[in-house]
């Protein structure tokens, strides 16, 4: 049996896929099995996949569209190891991320559900470092970008370089989904990742899970990852936007009162537009809000407004 479960979901993106599977191999000694789920992949990419890496349990997500939830359980419920280690394939390591975390977790014990490292963009800059309980409130100042994961905090006070700090491995409260790992058997008893959101929170709201069932969530800012995350606005912005507000509205609660802020900052964002209505921001706007008020679940949101 493995120690540990690697999980990286991939939407037909080779380029970025090997170097990160190339680096997880090359840094680590840990006995692991690699789960990739290859979602909507050419059968000529799903092909070299399976050529360049034999080593790979290739998981096909076939049969509809699924959201980064649906598209982790299908290799999470496969897991073997006593450890998950759930990552983005647009990340790369220089050091032994897994190993390193495994060893967290082995000396913190078992009322810890999950550790997660320093991630940092390819610039060097901190994405996050720990992340603090996401309230209602911390959602709407995120909202008007007034949101800083980098700021020190109780829950990130490791957010420097840790020859700087005195402490490296603290306990925070929740996770960020582009990497961590996570006890299998604590995962499992969670449900996996909940399925209901389609593009966020299900992150955060797994991090909040595992301290609702009276678990932990920790951080090490000795052991570094990169995430090659992309930040420019993507086409698909209209319809993931919207799906990512539902799954919000579905998290925090106070739907009329957060809907409604989400409903006139988006209103004025479209009249801000108006003047260009085949815009990736108008129509994105413009979408979000048909959206708040409306029954439909994320991924019901994602297919109306994909068309």
């Amino acid at each position: 049996m493995p120690e540990v479960s690697v999980v990286i979901v991939c939407m037909n993106r080779p380029d970025i896929l090997y170097p990160c599977l190339e680096s997880l191999r090359s840094c680590n000694s840990v006995s692991m099995e690699v789960l990739v789920v290859a979602y909507r992949f050419s059968a000529e990419n799903l092909a070299d996949l399976h050529e360049r890496f034999p080593w790979v349990t290739v998981v096909e997500s076939v049969g509809g569209v699924r959201g980064f939830s649906e598209n982790n359980n299908l290799a999470l419920r496969q897991a073997q190891g006593k450890y998950c280690f759930v990552v983005n394939d647009d990340t790369l390591m220089s050091m032994p991320v897994v190993d390193r975390l495994v060893a967290d977790m082995e000396r913190l014990g078992p009322r810890v559900a999950a550790v997660s490292p320093r991630i940092v963009f390819p610039d060097g800059h901190l994405q996050t470092c720990g992340r603090a309980p996401w309230t209602p409130w911390r959602y709407v100042r995120h909202y008007l970008h007034l949101v800083d994961e980098t700021k020190p905090s109780k829950w990130n006070p490791a957010f420097v370089i840790s020859s700087e700090v005195e402490k490296s491995l603290f306990r925070t409260y929740t996770l960020n989904g582009a990497c961590f790992l996570a006890r299998t058997d604590v995962f499992r008893e969670a449900g996996w990742f909940d399925e209901y959101y389609f593009f966020t929170p299900e992150d955060i709201a797994l991090g909040h899970k595992f301290n609702d069932m009276g678990y932990e969530v920790w951080a090490d800012a000795d052991v570094t990852i990169t995430h090659i995350a992309g930040g420019t606005v993507s086409e698909s912005e209209p319809a993931i936007k919207p799906a990512r507000v539902k799954g919000a509205l579905h998290f925090y609660g106070h739907r009329l009162l957060l809907g409604t802020f989400i409903w006139c900052y988006e209103a004025l964002r479209a009249l801000k537009y108006i003047g260009k209505k085949g815009s990736v921001n108008y129509r994105t706007a413009r979408n979000v809000m048909s959206c708040v008020f409306s029954a439909e679940t994320p991924k019901e949101v994602f297919l109306r407004c994909s068309k």
